[in-house]
């Protein structure tokens, strides 16, 4: 971990692709109180995710975009993520989170209508991956500080997702195997862009 400080740039050459076994472990939790090399290795992740979606820097670092990643994407056993997006309002909703635990959540789900897509996955897979369209989250941020987060919608896509991730699923897991586009039955269930039905 002692390679992720506080000044190494994450490239994609760090990102762990589809097929390696640490993709499929689940992740042990992050002891407390924080380990300063822990840490660090988590702002490292932000600051990939920062530079993914900076024009000049990833055009510089051929980095792929990214609004999220899991430790185990670049090969760390440690249950922590990092998602930097900017919502519909135009904010920036930056969080950085060890021992995530979903907690609570919708029975109404959403999918994306694009099928979801992932750092560590280089080829297109189609199909829907159904979410909850609501998630509350308890956690530790940076400070060690346990929080109580709710996401909902595009967010809580990226949060299970990641989530996912640190449990050893990849998202394609979610994809119906026999009809990439059937959906789940018996449960509210509409594409992220489609207004909710009055």
């Amino acid at each position: 971990m002692a390679k992720f400080n506080a000044d190494y740039i994450i490239t994609m050459d760090d990102i762990v692709r589809e097929g390696h076994p640490v993709l499929r472990t689940v992740t042990d939790p992050v002891k407390l109180p924080l380990q300063k090399e822990v840490r660090e290795a988590l702002q490292c992740m932000m600051q990939f995710l920062k530079n993914s979606q900076n024009p000049e820097i990833s055009n510089q670092y051929k980095l792929r975009s990214g609004v999220g990643i899991s430790a185990n994407q670049i090969g760390l056993n440690q249950r922590m993520f990092a998602m930097y997006l900017t919502d519909a309002k135009g904010n920036i909703v930056e969080h950085a989170l060890f021992n995530p635990k979903i907690i609570s959540h919708s029975l109404s789900m959403i999918y994306l209508p694009e099928s979801e897509g992932c750092l560590s996955v280089d080829r297109p897979i189609h199909g829907f991956v159904p979410r909850y369209e609501t998630v509350k989250l308890k956690a530790y941020n940076l400070d060690g500080k346990e929080v109580v987060l709710r996401f909902k919608g595009y967010q809580a896509i990226v949060v299970q997702h990641e989530i996912d991730h640190l449990d050893g699923i990849m998202f394609f897991d979610r994809i119906n195997k026999e009809n990439p586009f059937k959906l789940p039955q018996g449960v509210e269930i509409r594409s992220l862009y489609e207004p909710r039905s009055k």
